[in-house]
C-alpha cells in the first residue's frame, strides 16, 4: 500500500511538473491547461456532444492564460529597456558633470596663475616706481 502511495504522488509530482513547465512557471496558466486536458479526455471518453462547450471555453481560458503572460513579460521587458535608457542617461549626466567639474579646475588654476603673475608685475612696477620717486628726494633706492 505505501509502494502504491509513493508512486503515485511521484506521477502526480512529475504531472504537476509537467504542467508547470509547459506554462512557463504560472501557477494559474499551469491550472488552466490542466483544466483544458482534463475536459478533453473527458470528452474523449464520453465522445458527446455537450462536453465539446466545456472543451472550447476551457481551450478559450488556456489562450487567455498564456495571453496574459505573454503581455507580463512584455511589460517587464518594456520596463527593463526604460531601466537601461535610465542608465544611459545617468552615466551621460555624470561624465558631462566630471567634464564640467574639471573645466571649472582648470580654469581656476589658470585665473590664479594668471592673478599671481598681474600681481608679481604690479609689485615690480611699484618697487621700480618707489625706488624712482625716492631718488629724486635724495633717497636710497
Amino acid at each position: 500500500m505505501s509502494r502504491a502511495l509513493k508512486i503515485g504522488g511521484g506521477i502526480a509530482a512529475v504531472g504537476a511538473g509537467y504542467y508547470f513547465y509547459q506554462a512557463g512557471g504560472d501557477p494559474k496558466a499551469a491550472q488552466k491547461r490542466f483544466e483544458a486536458d482534463a475536459a478533453k479526455l473527458k470528452h474523449d471518453a464520453k465522445n458527446d456532444a455537450p462536453s465539446k462547450g466545456t472543451e472550447i471555453r476551457k481551450d478559450a481560458e488556456v489562450l487567455a492564460a498564456d495571453a496574459g503572460k505573454e503581455a507580463d513579460r512584455l511589460a517587464a521587458q518594456a520596463r527593463d529597456g526604460t531601466h537601461k535608457v535610465d542608465q544611459k542617461l545617468e552615466e551621460y549626466r555624470a561624465r558631462a558633470e566630471k567634464g564640467i567639474d574639471q573645466s571649472l579646475k582648470t580654469t581656476g588654476t589658470e585665473l590664479n596663475k594668471a592673478v599671481d603673475a598681474f600681481d608679481k608685475n604690479v609689485e615690480k612696477g611699484a618697487e621700480k616706481a618707489k625706488s624712482g620717486i625716492s631718488s629724486w628726494f635724495g633717497g636710497s633706492k
